[in-house]
């Protein structure tokens, strides 16, 4: 009991220095290049924000927790590359035929420049269409009407229309770092845990714990004594994929014509739990960025009144990636027994755009 006393005070003792550091938190950037940063339970308060809020990188910061890509932090993921293989993780443009939440089908058109000697490409396409980015201009804190860092939609759209918490920002800094997988859907094959991944299923904090510990991963973070560093970068395999190539055509337009709306007809795909544990887990392990195989990435329609993208996207500044092909990818850490290793993605340079296709690279 007394070391557990010690241990909490050495606790708090390192949140008040940082806070002291960063004179409360609330006007002074925090530095992105710290090794000890607050739990969402020490989050300070900010003035104008939404409980919850971490918008700590400085009032004109556009790029979230990619600021935690820090120089010296992807030098050191540099390291999980040791056999050079390359792992594409993008889905074709046009898959899914038809995209989830009813959005455009990607479209594919020649133009002729001289008949047999030149040609060029037409792309039309929703970029939420397939394997994509979500930016922060994409989901709001709801009950705020807040995007990330205090952007409005006045911000994106009209008259006052801005490149404020605009997709270019992520681009112009870039993302790679190292990637953790965990395959979720493996696990729970091997438990005799049943699902359709395109129907609603909640993956709890608890199974992704054992999950990771299955694959010999502790996922709490390192300031806890697991197995994850500041800045990593989160991927985790639903199944959905598999779930996909399995289905006819006809199947896979019905699933994502289903209504947007709540109820037993609308949406429903496999996801993370809109649960404490799992905020918890995902603010306090200090993610750059995380991702998933499902259209939702949370578990859809979501059973609270909240959705844990407005967290992720609107109130922590976090890039949230879905419908990464993690196939390939799952079969090479099986393969080489382990699951870390080196990412990179190119979200698309659109000044003032929403999301972007994810482009992405994992390298062993």
């Amino acid at each position: 009991m007394a070391e557990e006393k010690s241990t909490a005070s050495q606790r708090l003792t390192q949140i008040k220095d940082f806070l002291t550091m960063n004179k409360t938190a609330t006007t002074i950037p925090w530095d992105p290049n710290s090794t000890k940063f607050p739990t969402r339970r020490e989050l300070p308060k900010i003035p104008g924000a939404p409980d919850d809020a971490a918008w700590v990188w400085g009032n004109d910061d556009n790029i979230g927790r990619l600021n935690l890509l820090t120089p010296s932090r992807v030098a050191a993921a540099a390291k999980e590359i040791r056999t050079g293989e390359i792992v594409p993780v993008n889905l074709p443009l046009n898959v899914p035929n038809q995209p989830a939440f009813g959005r455009e089908t990607f479209k594919h058109e020649i133009k002729v420049l001289v008949e047999n000697l030149a040609y060029d490409d037409i792309y039309h396409l929703n970029t939420q269409s397939g394997t994509q980015w979500d930016g922060f201009r994409h989901f709001a804190h709801m009950a705020t009407g807040n995007f990330y860092n205090g952007a409005k939609g006045s911000d994106i759209v009209g008259p006052s229309a801005n490149d404020k918490c605009s997709i270019h920002h992520w681009a112009e800094h870039g993302i790679a770092g190292r990637a953790v997988l965990l395959d979720y859907c493996a696990y729970a094959r091997s438990e005799g845990i049943t699902y359709d991944p395109f129907e609603h299923h909640a993956i709890t904090y608890a199974q992704l714990a054992a999950c990771a510990k299955a694959q010999g991963i502790d996922i709490r973070p390192a300031a806890q004594g697991g197995d994850i560093h500041i800045g990593d970068i989160l991927l985790i395999r639903s199944g959905w994929k598999e779930a996909y190539d399995s289905k006819t055509p006809e199947q896979r337009s019905a699933a994502a014509l289903r209504p947007h709306e709540l109820g037993s007809d609308g949406q429903r795909w496999t996801g993370v739990a809109q649960e404490e544990e799992i905020l918890d887990w995902l603010h306090d392990s200090y993610f750059a960025v995380v991702g998933g195989d499902a259209p939702a990435f949370e578990a859809w329609p979501s059973q609270k009144p909240w959705h844990v993208h407005e967290y992720i996207l609107a109130l922590w500044g976090m890039p949230l990636g879905e419908m990464l092909d993690l196939e390939k990818l799952a079969d090479k850490c099986r393969e080489r027994g382990r699951w870390t290793f080196f990412f990179t993605s190119a979200p698309a340079n659109v000044p003032g755009g929403v999301s972007s296709h994810v482009n992405g690279t994992a390298i062993f």
